[in-house]
């Protein structure tokens, strides 16, 4: 599956494309009665998309010149990673955000991929990789479980997970 894809880090150039991706993600949630990034669809989060993918901490997948997937990774807390988490004091964590995958290729293992990708690639001298989802977002919490995060509890109606990177 990724073996035909090339992953890359994103450039300006690619943010529209990016945020339209992720608007469509978002659509095909709300349609399916999944409740995750539902405010993306009114324009939340734009400009700290744009602002990830300046900051180089944002990647995308394509095949060809399709974009299939994308994610962010970033070794500063946002204000939402200090809400979620609280202050990360030991500066030891990568969070994952916006990990998304158009809805065509979804339940072909994608995913997983991308996390082993994340693992295996993404240089950092960082301790865990940490992310949160939707409390109710069964599937989503059931995929984090199976690919090895360890869940940290709740804050705010969304899961908090982490796993330890191997470097």
């Amino acid at each position: 599956m990724l073996e035909d894809a090339q992953i890359r880090l994103a450039v300006i150039e690619d943010g529209t494309m990016i945020i339209e991706m992720l608007k469509n993600v978002a659509q095909w949630m709300q349609d399916n009665e999944i409740n995750q990034w539902g405010y993306l669809l009114d324009g939340g989060d734009d400009e700290e998309i744009l602002e990830s993918i300046k900051q180089k901490d944002t990647f995308i997948v394509l095949n060809g010149k399709e974009l299939i997937a994308t994610f962010t990774l970033s070794t500063v807390q946002s204000d939402w990673d200090r809400h979620i988490f609280g202050v990360d004091t030991k500066g030891d964590s990568v969070y994952l955000h916006r990990l998304a995958v158009l809805p065509v290729h979804k339940g072909k293992g994608f995913g997983k991929e991308l996390i082993n990708w994340i693992e295996k690639n993404h240089s950092t001298d960082k301790t865990y990789l940490r992310l949160d989802c939707v409390t109710d977002n069964s599937k989503l919490n059931q995929f984090y479980l199976a690919n090895g995060f360890h869940y940290l509890g709740e804050t705010d109606h969304h899961s908090k997970y982490a796993k330890k990177l191997f470097s």
